[in-house]
């Protein structure tokens, strides 16, 4: 037939609109009642004008305009708008997109990429009548335009295909000044520049542009900043706890801005700090009918990735896996160093064949190693093989091989063979990296690390003390950039780089002296968009980044810390914790090698002291601090508050404190006894303490002293609070009541009681504190102890204290400080103490922190560690239904 070997295309010269200045001026006929004009656009800006016309014989005019993405055409007239209409959505997302606007006598109507669902119209009082010139993407700025010069701007981006009263518009016509004039156009070209490719949002961060510049959406990704660089999550469960945050489930982001998302571990805050990771498959597995060509295999599953686990595990100090194996007539190894019968497989896909409580480069069990085992022929309880249930179990922690991510069993397919196993949560003690610090004692002495070479974006965090009023905190060179931070003065850090394009800088001023000796923490970051700089929790000061630097960091020195090649002025003191793009630095190593630095910084109380809270004191450890609770009520890594020490005294119960034991005497028999107790007497007292009772009168509590003074706090026979003061053996005690209501109902109460000499103050339940007078004198003198639950000595009391104490007391006391001492810690925690003597039934209770509980039960909590395993010697039970036994809690 009939063939062309060229395909004819209209011509399509598009159209670039520079600038918000740009504009093109096509004249039209004038006074027509019928306007029809369309065209396509292109832009990423979210508002610009795309149309403007003056109306004949009438003052007013039509705008065609984006904004939020939208078509919208307004017709106005002055002092009031005619008609405002709105078409299509999600427009400037760089696509072309087609407008056909038509307006014809008092009928208005815009439909945008030729969707009916995306057109508006709208009828209107007026007769229009066109204007001669049509404007398109903005006007000039003189001439009588006034009405064009709108708030939203002009155009950004670019048009083709325009055509004006169905007939398109020539633009070669147009660039050769035959036809219509403009300002600032490129024409026949295209010339956006799509920002988001390639997309510099990290961690998968939604990239979005304008005209000038890009933008990241980093919701929902785990980091923030202008390119979703930095973590929103710690490190690991030590930084949390460093912030003073108590037990409880946290994401954590294992290599801080490197590429591994965060994932959710459970942190166990106690003197040591413990990251939990649990996996699909916790609970007792049997296993039966299972041989080598039909093995029973299970995948374990957890709630990090592998190279999330590894990240973990490498900075972690400690980890363990328990592994409990139950076995009747099920063996583990078929002979000692012979072919294994079941095997677990690491994080490496390897194969192990010790097991828990063993070491990796021996066949056996933790009774093989321990030379235990019920067959001493055998390696392993289990390859006993016999017909009866015991079990292997231990801590597998080699770091290396951990977590476990497989299982394999091949023997429990003979008859009366069986196993069950249970592996417990992957579990790491602290973070060797969170203290990995260094002490610098020289101007001139300083680390070396590899260089930032290539990096997209680069940050720097670490913490530092000083006590010096300038010095350079690292830096780092190429031939043209350069990437420094220094303690300028003592209240200034300067973040200054270079990366082609001329030295910038960021600066942070603190109001407080930075050199106090205190830590502080650095956080810098350099990327495609901006320069920031933070310093402890001040305000965050970022820069922009100046045009034409280069993409990528040139740098190809190696990095300095603590001192510069540049010949600065270098730091002097510690720098602690040093991460770069979220990879730790090993400042300890580096150190020992290094003459004029020393591994490690002393003085971790100085600056995190405060931390530890209710009389708890401030322990320095090498690799950070602890809080000693001994003289504090409360227990947890910050003796904070919610950690009450809480006991349940059964009938005839008794707890005596001796104070004497406590402060350091002159034990002189020969003194008089005024001066032999002389700094045991008091002039001021605070007593906090909460109790749960059903039980009327009782003594709650009761000090002695060897004057025959006394303190007794009792509970009369219908619930009132007394306080019952006797500072003169001369003299009746003074006796105080409060009366709200019986507080012997069985739930919590709380009293606190401060005494100032003759000024006594009670406060029950947080309620207003009421204020009494002593009459019996402002000392109480040569206290001797005090006493719970039961008075078992021979006392000389009043008949009220006497009768609380006919039965003592039965139910639950918690928290209770006597100035800074936690008597009932003392004997729960430390009974071998000699200050304390207890008699009678009285155990550990959570009783304190149970709302509701039944005070006139024994309660008694036992407490499991998260990563405990079965401690049952016999046959395993799992989905057992049996009448006297019930699963609490899980």
């Amino acid at each position: 037939g009939n063939v062309s070997f060229s395909c004819l295309e209209p011509q399509v010269v598009p159209v670039t609109f520079l600038s918000s200045n740009s504009y093109l001026a096509l004249p039209v006929t004038l006074g027509q009642d019928e306007v029809f004009v369309s065209f396509q656009f292109r832009t990423w800006n979210e508002k610009g004008l795309l149309l403007f016309s003056k109306l004949h014989q009438s003052l007013g005019g039509f705008l065609l305009y984006l904004i939020d993405g939208k078509v919208k055409i307004n017709l106005h007239k002055p002092g009031r708008i005619l008609s405002d209409i709105t078409a299509g959505s999600g427009l400037n997302n760089g696509q072309w997109h087609s407008v056909f606007l038509s307006v014809k006598r008092n009928h208005i109507s815009i439909t945008v990429d030729s969707d009916v669902t995306s057109s508006s119209y709208a009828s209107i009082p007026l007769q229009i009548y066109s204007g001669d010139v049509f404007y398109f993407g903005g006007c000039p700025r003189s001439g009588n335009v006034s009405e064009c010069h709108t708030s939203f701007g002009g155009f950004q981006g670019c048009m083709q295909l325009i055509s004006i009263g169905n007939k398109p518009v020539d633009m070669i016509s147009v660039q050769q000044n035959n036809f219509g004039n403009f300002s600032d156009l490129q024409i026949d070209l295209c010339g956006i520049t799509d920002r988001c490719i390639p997309n510099y949002c990290e961690h998968g961060g939604e990239c979005s542009q304008s005209w000038n510049s890009f933008y990241c959406n980093c919701a929902n990704t785990g980091y923030q900043g202008a390119t979703c660089h930095y973590p929103i999550y710690e490190q690991s469960c030590e930084a949390y706890k460093h912030r003073g945050n108590t037990s409880g489930f946290y994401n954590i982001d294992s290599d801080g801005s490197g590429p591994l998302g965060p994932f959710l571990v459970y942190c166990n805050m106690t003197d040591a700090t413990w990251t939990i990771i649990q996996h699909n498959s916790t609970n007792l597995t049997r296993v039966r009918s299972a041989n080598r060509e039909n093995p029973h295999t299970m995948f374990f599953k957890y709630s990090a990735n592998l190279d999330q686990l590894q990240a973990t595990i490498n900075q972690a100090e400690h980890c363990e896996q328990e592994l409990a194996y139950y076995c009747k007539k099920s063996r583990l190894l078929e002979k000692p160093d012979g072919i294994p019968l079941s095997w677990w497989i690491g994080r490496t896909n390897e194969t192990h064949t010790y097991w828990g409580g063993s070491l990796p480069a021996v066949q056996k069990c933790a009774c093989g190693l321990e030379g235990s085992c019920i067959d001493s022929q055998h390696y392993c309880n289990c390859d006993a093989d016999r017909d009866e249930w015991t079990n292997d179990t231990g801590f597998l922690s080699y770091k290396e091989h951990l977590p476990v991510t497989e299982i394999v069993i091949t023997d429990t397919d003979r008859q009366n063979s069986e196993a069950a196993y249970k592996l417990g949560p992957l579990v790491c003690r602290g973070d060797r990296t969170f203290w990995n610090s260094a002490s610098f004692n020289t101007e001139t002495s300083y680390l070396h690390f590899p260089t930032f070479h290539g990096e997209l974006s680069a940050d720097v965090s670490f913490f530092f003390k000083t006590t010096a009023s300038s010095g350079v905190f690292l830096e780092n060179l190429g031939i043209q950039d350069f990437i420094r931070i220094e303690l300028y003065s003592p209240s200034e850090v300067i973040f200054s780089f270079d990366v082609g394009n001329g030295p910038s800088e960021v600066i942070v001023q603190s109001l407080t002296s930075l050199n106090d000796n205190q830590w502080h923490y650095v956080k810098a970051e350099r990327n495609v968009k901006e320069a920031s700089l933070q310093i402890d929790q001040l305000p965050q000061r970022s820069h922009s980044a100046p045009p034409d630097g280069h993409i990528r960091l040139q740098l190809n020195s190696q990095l300095f810390v603590g001192g510069t090649a540049s010949r600065q002025k270098g730091f002097l003191g510690c720098i602690r914790s040093l991460q770069l793009n979220g990879m730790a630095l090993d400042l300890e190593e580096r150190a020992k090698i290094t003459p004029g630095v020393e591994p490690g910084c002393p003085g971790h109380c100085s600056s995190y002291g405060n931390l530890c809270h209710n009389g708890g004191k401030c322990r320095e450890k090498y690799s950070g601090f602890s809080c000693d609770c001994t003289f504090s009520a409360y227990a947890g890594p910050f003796c904070k508050k919610g950690k009450h020490i809480s006991a349940y005294f059964e009938a005839g119960a008794s707890m005596t404190y001796n104070f004497q034991e406590y402060y350091t005497l002159a034990k002189n028999s020969s003194s008089h006894a005024s001066s032999f107790y002389a700094d045991m007497t008091l002039n001021r007292e605070t007593i906090t303490f909460a109790f749960r009772t059903t039980r009327t009168p009782s003594l709650l509590l009761y000090v002695s002293s060897f004057y025959k003074e006394y303190l007794s706090v009792i509970l009369t026979r219908n619930g009132d609070l007394q306080v019952r003061y006797k500072l003169d053996s001369h003299q009746d005690p003074d006796v105080f009541s409060i009366g709200f209501k019986s507080m012997a109902d069985g739930k919590l109460q709380h009293v606190k009681i401060n005494r100032e000499e003759a000024m006594l103050f009670v406060e029950v339940n947080q309620n207003e504190r009421m204020k009494f007078i002593l009459s019996s004198g402002p000392e109480f003198n040569a206290i001797k102890s005090l006493t719970l639950g039961k008075i078992l000595e021979n006392i000389n009391v009043d008949e009220e204290t006497m009768k609380a104490n006919s039965q003592g007391f039965i139910g639950c006391l918690s928290s209770l400080q006597f100035n800074h001492i936690a008597p009932l810690k003392a004997a729960l925690h430390h009974s071998s103490s000699a200050s304390v003597i207890v008699k009678g039934h009285f155990t550990e209770s959570s009783c304190g922190t149970l709302p509701g509980a039944d005070s006139t039960s024994s309660e008694t909590t036992h407490s499991f560690a998260d990563h405990s395993g079965p401690i049952d010697e016999g046959k395993p039970l799992a989905n057992a239904i049996r009448s006297d036994s019930a699963i609490i809690g899980g």
